[in-house]
């Protein structure tokens, strides 16, 4: 497994911008596929955003597409989201998840190493 660990979450008014980062130890990072899930109050943990492990294809839920943007930095160990016109409706627990399967990937089952998470406030 790689161990991942999330970071800048925060409280935003909606129409801000956030910018969540998740760094990994461990395994290869580089040989890893990437993705940010996230999980509301009371709703399962649903997609957000893919990375292949060169960064070469991603692929994002349609609530997010436009608006939020996936990347990586191999060289340190680090996989990003970029969040533009949050809503109040972006709200949840963000996290990252790594997998050594090949994308795209979509579905918690497919990562096998899960981050603590990082929470993402936004208000109207």
């Amino acid at each position: 497994q790689v161990q991942l660990v999330e970071s800048g979450g925060g409280l935003v008014q909606a129409g801000g911008s956030l910018r969540l980062s998740c760094a990994a130890s461990g395994r290869t990072f580089s040989t890893d596929s990437m993705g940010w899930f996230r999980q509301a109050p009371g709703k399962e943990r649903e997609f957000v955003a893919f990375i292949s492990w060169r960064g070469g294809r991603t692929y994002y839920a349609d609530s997010v597409k436009g608006r939020f943007t996936i990347s990586r930095d191999n060289a340190k160990n680090t996989v990003y989201l970029r969040m533009n016109s949050l809503n109040p409706e972006d709200t949840a627990v963000y996290y990252c998840a790594a997998s050594l399967r090949v994308g795209p990937l979509m579905h918690t089952y497919d990562f096998d190493s899960w981050g603590q998470g990082t929470q993402v406030t936004v208000s109207s």
